[in-house]
Order: structure tokens, then sequence, then C-alpha cells
């Protein structure tokens, strides 16, 4: 397999953020450029309302009140919350039956989270839930219930609820697309036709 399987989930997620970094810029007046970054013009629903264009993104109300005052940068806690949509989804979109690639990608990923992340202290606590617990991955879900696991252990740490394990798949089941086509790339293998 030559290309990483969770390439592609992070360009979409890397084109999504700039869409809605250029919405909002133009929206509060921080840009001159008439059209976003890809050369594509503003949606015609954003032009004719933007601020339906923004409470339908994924800001909060906090932050919507804040947009065309003042740039609001990402909160901790904003950040996590995307965070952990990000790998419940990717969790959920797991295979059954991951290949040797994809284990391997998976473990990378929670490390590399734990070294990247853009909050120190987090990526700090990351490292420790890590060590004490080894990322689980063999099979969706396996990898499912690991991370919520870890999500309570995080959770427990802030004070916060946990969530009930049993209803991970309720709560971030498989993203609706038609023709398997949010499946992660790679399922089918040289490594999957030998088992």
């Amino acid at each position: 397999m030559s290309e990483n399987p969770l390439q592609a989930i992070f360009q979409t997620f890397e084109k999504i953020s700039q869409c809605i970094q250029t919405h909002l810029s133009q929206f509060a007046g921080l840009s001159n450029n008439p059209s976003p970054t890809n050369g594509s013009p503003i949606s015609s629903s954003f032009k004719a309302n933007p601020l339906n264009a923004i409470e339908n993104s994924i800001l909060q109300p906090k932050e919507i009140a804040n947009v065309g005052k003042y740039a609001v940068p990402v909160t901790k806690e904003a950040l996590g919350r995307a965070t952990w949509t990000f790998l419940h989804t990717l969790a959920a979109q797991y295979p059954d039956r991951p290949t040797r690639q994809q284990r391997k990608d998976v473990k990378e990923l929670m490390e590399i989270l734990s070294r990247m992340y853009p909050c120190k202290e987090c990526a700090d606590h990351f490292k420790e839930v890590l060590r004490s617990n080894p990322v689980q991955a063999g099979s969706q879900a396996e990898f499912s219930q690991w991370l919520c696991h870890v999500h309570n252990v995080v959770n427990r740490s802030l004070g916060k609820l946990v969530f009930s394990c049993e209803r991970v798949d309720a709560r971030w089941g498989k993203l609706d697309c038609e023709q398997r086509a949010c499946d992660l790339q790679g399922i089918t293998s040289f490594d999957d036709k030998m088992h």
C-alpha cells in the first residue's frame, strides 16, 4: 500500500477548514480577497445570508456572537470536542478486518497526537493515557470501544461525566455515505486476501 489511508481524511478536513475560515474571514471583513483561496466563488447561500451559513457551521453560539467583532481563536474546549468527534468518526469507519498497515497507521496517529497536539498539557496527558492504555485496533468494534474507554479516562481527569461505551455506535455510528464512499482506503489489500 503506497498511500496512507488516513491521508484522504486529513485532506478533506483541511479543505473544510479552509472553506470555513475563508467564509468567516470574508463575513468578518478580515479579507480583501473576494473569493476563497482555492479560487472558487463564495457559495450563493453564503452571499445571500451569511449569518445562516455561520449558524449552520461548527461554531458554538458564543463564537457566532463574536464573528464580525474580532477574530476568535479556537478554545481548548472547542479543539477537544472537534478532535474527539474526528477520532470517534474515524473509529466508526474503521474496518472490521483492518490491514496490518491500517492497524499500524491508527497506532501511529495516536502517537502523533500525543506529540503534536496543539495543547501541550493535553498532549502530555494523552501520552500518559496511551502508556496506561495501549491502542487496541484489531477490529472496528475493538477500536471504537478502546477509544470510548480512553475518552472516558480523559473525561474523568477533567471532572466530566463518563459516556456509556455500550452506546458508542449509536452516538458515533458510521457516516451515511452511498456506495461505501466513506470507507477507509486500502480495505481490500493483499494483507486481507491472505487471511
